[in-house]
């Protein structure tokens, strides 16, 4: 641990002349990510600094209870040597949080994706009902929720319904949201009172910028339409809403949230950015093998990983076998339970995985 701890404060030092030359300063893409790389490594170097000096205190104490005969002066070396023991261990355990490797998105806005799934009219009550439930956790959390677009089921709820997310480390705790959430309950178009199992899938995208995801305009196809749902006057009337076609991937996009079709372009192509950066990383996860791929965070959209039992009131999140009984403040947005377990289970992993855990 300690070679991987001098090694980064080494790169923090050479990051910090890096910044300063002319022309990192020059290019304010190069600058942006060497400015996030040093404030990154700082928090680390600042905590290998203290730790480091807690070692030399321990040294010191130690030498003193070997050299000095007064007792009141070794009972003082005793006392701090064990209290700089503590202070050791607990600054060890807080050095290995800082060394498992960080998601580069973590800090990123997303893009969140409801679909219904199996089960038809309740597939799409119950897209409706997650939808709320993040809605919720969002304003909880201080976010920017816009849907983007939407098509509502023919019951209520949502066939589809697409939302951009903005706040501080959004996809770094949503993301854990991505797969197939099912639900267990009587639906309100069941006469026999039977109860029935439906899904609908949630994806979680980081948002992407141009730096990161370059599109070649010639590969896209934009269609112009009138927008149809809630809006004002000029819905209906002006070809505001976006449909984007990438011709390579065959992937489609539309936005009508805005009035304005130049604003709805901007948002599609963000959407797009974000799912055409999904594709690549399904692809680099499986050129790297099946054995890697995290039990956790693997984020695919086709993982079942939560069911939503109503009439025992459960919540079961079957990727660490976590069930709560509190059904309805989960569907309220209460949340922050199940996305705290599963970063937890992560970090261990990661932990594991880069040898930090012995």
């Amino acid at each position: 641990m300690l070679d991987k701890l001098q090694a980064l404060k080494e790169r923090f030092e050479e990051v910090g002349q890096l910044i300063i030359l002319p022309e990192s300063m020059s290019d304010m893409s190069k600058y942006a990510k060497l400015t996030k790389e040093y404030k990154d490594l700082e928090k680390v170097v600042e905590a290998y600094d203290e730790y480091k000096l807690i070692l030399q205190n321990i040294d010191s104490s130690k030498e003193i209870l070997e050299k000095e005969k007064d007792p009141d002066f070794r009972e003082m070396a005793k006392s701090e040597l064990d209290e700089l023991r503590e202070r050791k261990d607990s600054m060890e355990e807080h050095l290995k949080q800082l060394l498992i490797p960080k998601d580069p998105n973590d800090s990123k806005d997303c893009i969140l994706e409801i679909r219904g799934g199996t089960g038809g009219d309740e597939a799409a009550i119950f897209a409706g009902d997650l939808f709320r439930m993040y809605q919720r956790f969002c304003e909880m959390q201080g976010w920017k929720l816009t849907v983007l677009d939407l098509t509502f089921g023919s019951a209520g709820g949502y066939k589809e319904i697409i939302a951009t997310v903005s706040g501080a480390d959004v996809y770094g705790m949503l993301k854990y949201e991505s797969g197939v959430h099912r639900v267990q309950r009587v639906p309100a178009t069941e006469s026999q009172g039977r109860v029935h199992t439906s899904a609908a899938s949630v994806a979680v995208l980081p948002e992407m910028d141009e730096v990161e995801v370059h599109l070649d305009m010639n590969d896209i196809r934009k269609d112009t339409y009138c927008s149809s749902g809630p809006g004002g006057q000029s819905v209906n009337t002006t070809y505001s809403a976006v449909r984007l076609t990438h011709n390579p991937t065959g992937l489609v996009v539309t936005c009508q949230d805005e009035k304005s079709q130049i604003k709805n372009f901007e948002k599609a192509l963000k959407v797009l950015r974000s799912r055409l950066y999904e594709i690549e990383l399904a692809k680099h996860n499986e050129s790297v093998g099946a054995q890697r791929k995290s039990m956790v965070g693997s984020g695919d959209r086709s993982d079942k990983i939560r069911t939503y039992n109503y009439p025992q009131s459960r919540v079961t999140d079957h990727r660490i076998n976590k069930t709560v009984y509190n059904l309805p403040e989960v569907m309220d947005g209460n949340i922050e339970e199940f996305i705290s377990a599963l970063r937890l289970a992560e970090n261990l992993e990661k932990m594991q995985n880069s040898g930090l855990e012995e």
